[in-house]
């Protein structure tokens, strides 16, 4: 079973997360930011990926240490959960609409973190969240899951359409990389480590 429990807990963020990345897309999430809850549902069901999440922080400052916590505490669960990472897919790719909004993810499970993060919206504010801070999050979740991950929004008019398409695409890309591939045994690289 590849789930596992992950906490971190700082002067500024509590977060509890539980993670099963063989699930059926059950979650319960509770970031104390609700448009935030809504992605990372979206990215729990689309993905196949049983996730709950409990978090708490500083917002009354403001919502980037929580943002980026949750990026963290997300990306440290994920790496738990992969344990040696012996016979996964490794690479993932989704490509999803959202109405006029077109996104892709590409990942490549690579024990290399680095984030390329194309997202331009018009609007720089949602509701009352600062959408920069999706890619705070985003390079959070890449350097702590040791991920190699592309995000490209190739159009989109609506704020909210735009980040459904990435975080369903992120769920289904992820869904990919981390399968198991019944023909390959061992680490899914010739250098034999990952």
């Amino acid at each position: 079973m590849r789930q596992v429990t992950y906490e971190r807990k700082t002067n500024e963020t509590d977060i509890q997360i539980e993670l099963n990345l063989d699930g059926t897309g059950y979650h319960e999430i509770n970031t104390s930011i609700p448009f935030l809850d809504h992605m990372l549902s979206l990215f729990s069901f689309h993905g196949s990926i049983d996730l709950k999440v409990k978090a708490k922080g500083d917002i009354y400052v403001d919502y980037h240490h929580l943002m980026e916590d949750l990026g963290i505490a997300l990306g440290e669960a994920i790496k738990k959960a992969l344990g040696d990472k012996k016979n996964i897919t490794r690479y993932g790719t989704a490509t999803i609409p959202m109405d006029e909004s077109l996104s892709q993810v590409v990942i490549d499970i690579s024990g290399r973190p680095y984030l390329v993060y194309k997202v331009r919206s018009k609007s720089k504010i949602l509701k009352d969240l600062d959408i920069s801070l999706f890619e705070d999050f985003f390079r959070a979740l890449s350097n702590h899951s040791s991920m190699n991950l592309h995000i490209i929004l190739y159009y989109g008019r609506d704020t909210h359409h735009i980040f459904e398409s990435i975080f369903k695409a992120f769920g289904k890309s992820l869904q990919m990389a981390v399968s198991i591939d019944k023909k390959r045994k061992g680490i899914p690289s010739t250098k034999g480590n990952l």
